[in-house]
């Protein structure tokens, strides 16, 4: 595969051209970024997928949903529908996606919608009944057509975009420059206990501009797992065998994080939407025990007939150091947009 990736570098300096005149034609204005009057923050990646975008999303939901009226936009990526949903008692995964629905059942107070089009997207909530007192647009990075107020780009631990290249070569979606369009840059996945001189070490792999703020977030799980009005503690199930199930991009810190010796582990790929063919393969691999998942399959999964044996772990992204100080750059830019409206 890395033969295979070397071999493909002439498409990746292609690629890169492509998306240079592209970036270019919207920084001039030639290609139109479309504004609103209200705040609206994007999150997203330069790399594709595994960063960590949805604990950060929801990390931002519980900040802002206590003061202001909040709605998140997603692509809603591999649903099965088209153009602009608001979601509704009436909908589920696969009409939704995985992650707007996961942000929909954790979250009542929120709107979450999905549309590929976000300029679309905004307008649509714009023009609802209740309209929304900030945005967030997730997985939005690369989607110029609407301008952001605050542009906050995640980043892997140990695959930090510094090290990457385009695609088809490397996992990037568009040069490495493009981080500048960013107020904050976020490093996720760190371990716990990540030292001083590494977060300089990589600051300095990662060379911000000077009115760039960069944090270090780890992804904090669950003492518990959780099923249909259940909730297990982890040291309660001690060396139980249980089958371990994952559908995300990168689940190896899940399995790491979990797994115990005799436990199986089970990986599809990342969004995958299950067969009932699939789903009758897990019942069977499992013989009767628990199978613990990840919350994004979870949502997927759990109206299935796998449902009475099956248990997500939750996770959230929480902060290495300065919490304080990234809640409060993130509320002074809404609290600043609201009142200029």
């Amino acid at each position: 595969m890395k033969l295979l990736r070397t071999l493909l570098f002439p498409l990746a300096i292609i690629y890169g051209i492509v998306t240079a005149i592209r970036n270019f034609l919207f920084d001039v204005g030639i290609l139109k970024s479309y504004s609103f009057p209200l705040p609206i923050i994007a999150v997203g990646n330069l790399s594709v997928g595994g960063t960590g975008k949805t604990p950060q999303i929801e990390y931002l939901i519980r900040l802002l949903s206590r003061k202001y009226r909040v709605a998140t936009l997603s692509r809603g990526y591999k649903r099965q529908s088209q153009g602009f949903l608001l979601a509704d008692a009436s909908v589920n995964a696969a009409i939704l996606g995985d992650e707007p629905f996961q942000f929909f059942q954790k979250f009542s107070a929120i709107q979450v919608a999905v549309d590929a089009d976000r300029k679309n997207g905004i307008e649509q909530l714009l023009s609802q009944k209740c309209i929304p007192e900030v945005i967030l647009l997730d997985d939005a990075y690369q989607h110029r057509k609407v301008k952001a107020g605050f542009y906050i780009l995640l980043t892997a631990y140990g695959d930090v975009y510094a090290n990457d290249y385009l695609l088809p070569t490397g996992n990037l979606r568009e040069s490495r420059s493009g981080a500048q369009r960013a107020a904050i840059v976020v490093v996720t996945k760190c371990p716990k206990n990540l030292s001083t001189s590494e977060q300089i070490r990589i600051k300095n792999q990662l060379n911000l501009v000077d009115n760039q703020q960069l944090y270090f977030t780890f992804i904090d799980y669950e003492d518990s797992v959780y099923s249909k009005g259940l909730k297990v503690k982890l040291a309660d199930l001690g060396d139980e065998p249980k089958l371990l199930l994952a559908g995300i991009a990168k689940p190896e810190s899940f399995f790491e994080h979990i797994k115990e010796a005799n436990d199986e582990c089970l990986t599809f790929p990342d969004h995958h939407h299950f067969s009932e063919s699939e789903i009758a393969t897990i019942q069977k691999q499992a013989k009767g025990r628990k199978i613990i998942t990840t919350e994004k399959d979870y949502v997927r999964l759990k109206d299935s007939i796998l449902s009475e044996q099956l248990y997500y772990l939750p996770i959230r992204s929480s902060f290495i150091s300065d919490e304080k100080e990234f809640d409060q750059i993130i509320l002074d830019y809404v609290g600043t947009s609201s009142r200029n409206r």
